[in-house]
């Protein structure tokens, strides 16, 4: 089961590099096996919002969540020293601390373009790896 981060929808909705990938990724995985957590989604609002990218957040809300299957998921307010230790042990932005607790809260695996990962016990993998742990 796999805790999507931003960077992963991000790629796909702005059509990035790796968009085909993570496209695949999505296509392959069951979505009862895919978990976005509710501060990804708000991120994806910032970013989206901010580029006046409206139409494209309120969809890809629709697309993973309301007909897609994906799993929304959230932090409590006791998870947040859980947040601070971890930014602290591996040197982990807020929002990182944040994926990081919430999978490991609801045991997950991290999919991530974001390196930031491979320095926790965690770690995360690519679309990419995880489909070629498929084979």
């Amino acid at each position: 089961m796999y805790l999507i981060d931003t960077s992963i929808i991000l790629e796909l909705l702005l059509d990035q590099e790796k968009a085909d990938e993570v496209e695949r990724f999505l296509r392959v995985t069951p979505s009862e096996k895919l978990y976005l957590s509710e501060f990804a989604l708000y991120s994806l609002g910032v970013v989206l919002l901010r580029r006046k990218m409206h139409d494209i957040f309120l969809r890809s809300v629709n697309d993973l969540l309301l007909n897609g299957g994906i799993q929304l998921i959230r932090l409590g307010f006791k998870d947040m020293q859980d947040i601070v230790h971890v930014s602290g042990r591996f040197n982990l932005d807020f929002d990182d601390a944040y994926q990081y607790i919430a999978a490991e809260k609801y045991s997950l695996t991290i999919v991530s373009f974001d390196s930031d990962f491979d320095r926790t016990e965690r770690g995360g993998k690519t679309p990419e790896q995880v489909l070629r742990g498929r084979l």
